[in-house]
């Protein structure tokens, strides 16, 4: 079917930016696949960049995100690309369809976030104060466990609002010995292996040594506030949502102007 130059160029870019997806999407589900099937071997590969702290439960929890997530990037966009490329009126109807109900839950989400900010900030710290509750030193070291002592150790940080509330913890409790806090709350000299720079940090805190009154959930949030980068990737995201809707329903016009047109 001849179109004029908009409709052609509108049908190659939908094209073009569906086809990038999908191959993010393809990547993302294939390392999600491999993660998988045959996470060891990624514990080796990462074990050679001396990265030993990660347990197979964290790989396995990691891969069926990754896989969630390159599904619905895969089905998008190919559902996306034949609309374009086969001209077809439902399937871009349905394409556009789904990434406004898309766009409305994360607008809606958005909104609800900031319109009950006290109540989202008390959630999310009686989150946080479950997931703690379960931290421990064992050897075999969980998810939970591993974050937080990722997440003290990169931001310089302890517990939520403070070291106390480690005390929450019974595995805490039962692997701690004569610690205080944990090595992540301390000042490190080697933050990928949690290796404090005082040896006495971990019995006797003080805020020369550790981070032990310093909690995350304020760190994290102030983090978060300084990343232009981040918010400028968000608003790029809702700026490609919204003109990949405009691109399915504008074609979607005019695919049924032209089918008029030959009628």
């Amino acid at each position: 079917m001849v179109f004029d130059c908009g409709v052609w160029c509108a049908k190659y870019l939908l094209c073009i930016l569906n086809f990038i997806f999908f191959v993010l999407g393809t990547i993302i589900f294939g390392v999600g696949l491999w993660l998988a099937v045959d996470k060891h071997s990624l514990i080796a590969l990462l074990k050679l960049v001396e990265s030993e702290r990660i347990e197979p439960q964290v790989i396995e929890q990691f891969a069926y995100v990754l896989l969630v997530i390159g599904a619905v990037m895969f089905f998008m966009s190919l559902l996306g690309y034949l609309g374009a490329m086969r001209e077809s009126r439902c399937l871009l109807s349905t394409y556009g369809t789904l990434l406004v109900l898309l766009l409305i839950a994360e607008l809606v989400a958005g909104g609800l976030a900031a319109f009950y900010k006290d109540m989202v900030r008390y959630e999310s710290k009686r989150f946080l104060q479950n997931t703690i509750s379960s931290y421990t030193l064992s050897e075999n070291m969980d998810t939970t466990s591993l974050m937080w002592n990722q997440l003290m150790g990169n931001f310089g940080c302890c517990g939520i609002n403070d070291y106390r509330d480690f005390n929450n913890s019974m595995s805490w409790q039962a692997t701690k010995g004569n610690r205080t806090i944990p090595e992540a709350c301390c000042k490190l000299k080697d933050v990928a292996k949690l290796v404090p720079q005082f040896e006495d940090c971990t019995t006797n805190p003080s805020e020369s040594n550790s981070f032990y009154m310093k909690g995350c959930y304020e760190v994290f949030a102030d983090w978060l506030i300084r990343q232009r980068e981040l918010i400028i990737g968000v608003i790029i995201a809702g700026i490609v949502h919204l003109v990949l809707v405009i691109l399915a329903f504008a074609l979607c016009k005019a695919f049924a102007k032209y089918d008029d047109m030959r009628l």
